[in-house]
C-alpha cells in the first residue's frame, strides 16, 4: 500500500525543502484541482485504449501517470517538433510494457507522428501503427526499444556514458554543448534482472552524475506482490552501488513532490547517479488496485465506468481530453522551440571560439566518420602465421589510436582480445585512483567493463543509440561469452544499430580452457539472428576486409569471430572480397567436389583440396 505522506526525503534523511535551492516546487503553482484533472484523464485514456480492443498493459502506466507529469511538463528539457535535437534529455523506458504512459505523453506534448490516429491504434491491425506493445527506436519521441527487463536501465547506462565522454571532449568553459541529462523509468522486474543489477553496479561505479532513475515502486508483478521473491533493501542497496537515493512517499498524486525530487538531477554539486524511489499504486483508482492482474490484462469495461463515476466523468464518453488538458501542454512546443534555438546559438558561438573542435564535434554530430581510417590500415602485414586476434590489433588498433568515433571495450579480458591501443585512455571517473593505476577520465575511450558481458553488450546499445554515427562501440569477449551477451545483442541488432562485437577464441576445438569453452553452437545463432552481420576472417588479409565491412555496414550490427590460436597466411584471401559474403579462392576447371569453410578452417579445407588431387586425384574447389 502507498504511503499518503506528501514528502520528499533524500538519501541522508534530510527533507528535500533544506536541500533544494530556488524554485524547488513549481508544480505547487499549478491549481491542484488542474492538476488532479490533467492525472486523471491520463488514467482514463490508458484504460480505454487498453479496453478498445480488449488488450494491454494498463496498471503500470496508470500509476505512473503524475511522474509523467512531472517529467514532460516540469523537468526534462526537449522539443517535441524536433525530436533529433542533439542535446535533448532523453527517457527510456526501461519497463516497456507500459508503453502507454510514453505514447501518451507524447501526444499530449505535441510530437507530430503520434497523432490521435497513431494513439488509438495500440493493439490494432494497422500495419502502420506506432504503438507496439513494447516502445521501439522507429518512433519519434522513442529513444530505444525496450523489451525484455533490465534492457532500458542498462541502455540508460550507455547514453549517459555517451553524453559523459562527448561532454569530456568537447565542453569549453563558457561552452556546454554537450549538457543532456538522461532519465529512465524502472519497475520492480529491472531491478531483479541480471542485467538490471549490472548496470547499476557499473553506473555507480562511473558515478554518473548525468543519470536519474525513476523506479515505479508499486511492489507487484506478474506472480503477486514482489515480497513473495524479493526482501531486500532496495535503497541501501542502490546507496552500496554508488547512487544517491531520493524517496517521494506518494506517487499517486503528488507532482510537486516529484518535481522537487527531479530538481536535484541537475544539482551542480551532485557527483553521483540520482535513484527517485517513488510509491506508486499499480492500477490505482480501479477495483483491482495494488494486484497482479491489474498489470498485463484490461481492467474490464465496468470497472472503468467505476473509476469515471469516481471521478465525476461520464461513464458514456471515451478516450475524451478536456480542453484544460490540451491547454496544460499547449506550451511545451513553443518551449522546446526556445531552447533548441539557445542551444543553437551557444553552438554558432562555440565555433567561432574553437573552429577546430567545433568543425570536429559538427562531423561527428552528422555522423560522418573521417574516411582517413582507409589509410589507417596497413596495405601489408607479415606473412608469418597468427592467431586472428592477434591480426585484429595489426589492422583496428591505428585506426582506433586516431579516430574519436570508436570506443572500444572489453569484458575484464584486454590481454587475450588485443584491442588495447597505443597512448589509450580508460574511461573512468576522473577522481578514481585504482590500486593497479590504471586511472583515467571521462574523455577515455577504452571502457574496462568488468565480468559484465550482458550489460557490456546493452550499454554499447546506449552509446550507439545517442546520435547515430556520433560513437561506433567496439565490445570484445570470447565467443563463448557473447552466450551471455546474446539478449542484449540481439537487441541492438534489432534497432539496427552500428556496433562490432569482437568474439575471440572462436575455434570448435577444445584448447586449453576445455569443452566449456567451445563455441559450437553459437555461429549459427547469431548467423539465424536478423539485421546481423557474422563475419569468420580466415587469415589477416580477411581480417581487413571483415573490419571494412562492419564500419561501412552502418544499418546493422556486426560481430567479428577470430581464433585464439595460431592460423597461416593463406596468400590466397582478398580484403576486398569478403564483402560478397563468400568467394572462391582456389578454382579448378570441371571440379568434382566444392569445400566451404570459414575461419580458422578455412586452411584445413585448402589442405584437403591440395590432399584430394595429389592422393586420391579428385578435383576439389
Amino acid at each position: 500500500m502507498a504511503a499518503t505522506t506528501n514528502s520528499v526525503i533524500s538519501g541522508t534523511g534530510e527533507p528535500m525543502s533544506r536541500l533544494i535551492n530556488g524554485d524547488k516546487e513549481p508544480a505547487k503553482r499549478q491549481n491542484k484541482a488542474d492538476l488532479q484533472l490533467v492525472i486523471q484523464s491520463f488514467r482514463l485514456l490508458i484504460a480505454d485504449l487498453c479496453q478498445q480492443f480488449n488488450m494491454g498493459h494498463p496498471g503500470g502506466a496508470m500509476g505512473m501517470a503524475a511522474i509523467g507529469v512531472a517529467l514532460w511538463k516540469y523537468t526534462m528539457i526537449y522539443h517535441p517538433h524536433q525530436p533529433g535535437w542533439f542535446n535533448r534529455d532523453r527517457f527510456i523506458l526501461s519497463n516497456g510494457h507500459a508503453c502507454l504512459f510514453q505514447y501518451c505523453n507524447l501526444y499530449l506534448t505535441g510530437y507530430k507522428a503520434m497523432n490521435w490516429e497513431q494513439l488509438t491504434s495500440y493493439h490494432s491491425d494497422r500495419a502502420d501503427s506506432l504503438c507496439p506493445g513494447h516502445p521501439e527506436i522507429e518512433i519519434e519521441g522513442i529513444e530505444m526499444t525496450t523489451g525484455p527487463l533490465g534492457q532500458g536501465i542498462a541502455n540508460a547506462v550507455g547514453l549517459a556514458m555517451a553524453g559523459k565522454n562527448l561532454a569530456a571532449t568537447y565542453n569549453q568553459p563558457g561552452y556546454d554543448v554537450v549538457s543532456s541529462h538522461i532519465y529512465c523509468m524502472v519497475g520492480d522486474a529491472c531491478l531483479q534482472e541480471g542485467v538490471g543489477c549490472e548496470a547499476f553496479s557499473y553506473g555507480g561505479h562511473l558515478k554518473l552524475n548525468n543519470l536519474t532513475v525513476i523506479y515505479d515502486n508499486n511492489q507487484v508483478s506478474c506472480d503477486g506482490t514482489v515480497d513473495m521473491v524479493n526482501t531486500e533493501d532496495v535503497n541501501a542497496k542502490m546507496r552500496a552501488c554508488g547512487w544517491e537515493v531520493i524517496d517521494v512517499m506518494d506517487g499517486r498524486s503528488d507532482v510537486a513532490s516529484i518535481v522537487a525530487a527531479l530538481s536535484m538531477s541537475r544539482s551542480p554539486g551532485r557527483t553521483k547517479p540520482l535513484f527517485i524511489n517513488v510509491r506508486t499504486v499499480i492500477g490505482v483508482d480501479s477495483n483491482v488496485a495494488g494486484m497482479a492482474i491489474a498489470h498485463g490484462a484490461p481492467l474490464g469495461k465496468d470497472n472503468v465506468v467505476e473509476i469515471k463515476k469516481a471521478y465525476g466523468w461520464d461513464p458514456e464518453t471515451h478516450f475524451y481530453i478536456p480542453e484544460k488538458v490540451k491547454t496544460f501542454y499547449a506550451d511545451i512546443p513553443s518551449r522546446g522551440e526556445k531552447h533548441f534555438e539557445e542551444w543553437n546559438e551557444l553552438l554558432k558561438a562555440y565555433s567561432k571560439a574553437h573552429p577546430d573542435l567545433a568543425a570536429e564535434f559538427k562531423h561527428r554530430m552528422n555522423g560522418e566518420l573521417d574516411f582517413s581510417w582507409r589509410d589507417l590500415i596497413p596495405p601489408k602485414f607479415p606473412t608469418d602465421p597468427l592467431p586472428t586476434r592477434k591480426s585484429n590489433s595489426l589492422v583496428i588498433n591505428p585506426v582506433v589510436e586516431k579516430i574519436n568515433t570508436f570506443m572500444v571495450g572489453t569484458a575484464d579480458l584486454t590481454p587475450s582480445v588485443n584491442l588495447d591501443y597505443k597512448n589509450k585512455v580508460a574511461f573512468n571517473p576522473p577522481d578514481l585512483r585504482t590500486t593497479c593505476g590504471f586511472d583515467g577520465d571521462y574523455t577515455g575511450r577504452y571502457i574496462h567493463f568488468g565480468i559484465r558481458e550482458h550489460v557490456m553488450a546493452a550499454i554499447a546499445n546506449g552509446l550507439a543509440a545517442y546520435a547515430p554515427g556520433t560513437i561506433l562501440p567496439i565490445t570484445s569477449s570470447f565467443f563463448m561469452f557473447y552466450l551471455y551477451a546474446a539478449p542484449a545483442v540481439r537487441m541492438g541488432a534489432l534497432q539496427h544499430l552500428h556496433i562490432i562485437h569482437v568474439a575471440t577464441h572462436d575455434s570448435i576445438g577444445a584448447g586449453e580452457d576445455g569443452p566449456t569453452h567451445q563455441p559450437i553452437e553459437l555461429a549459427a545463432l547469431y548467423r539465424a539472428m536478423p539485421n546481423m552481420l557474422y563475419i569468420r576472417p580466415g587469415d589477416t588479409e580477411e581480417v581487413v576486409g571483415a573490419w571494412r565491412v562492419a564500419i561501412e555496414t552502418k544499418d546493422k550490427s556486426s560481430i567479428i569471430s577470430v581464433s585464439r590460436h595460431t592460423i597461416p597466411q593463406t596468400g590466397v584471401t582478398d580484403r576486398d572480397k569478403v564483402v560478397k559474403g563468400a568467394y572462391v579462392i582456389k578454382e579448378v576447371e570441371n571440379a568434382e567436389v566444392t569445400l566451404v569453410a570459414t575461419g580458422a578452417e578455412l586452411s584445413f579445407a585448402l589442405n584437403v583440396s591440395q590432399h584430394l588431387e595429389e592422393k586420391q586425384g579428385i578435383k576439389a574447389r
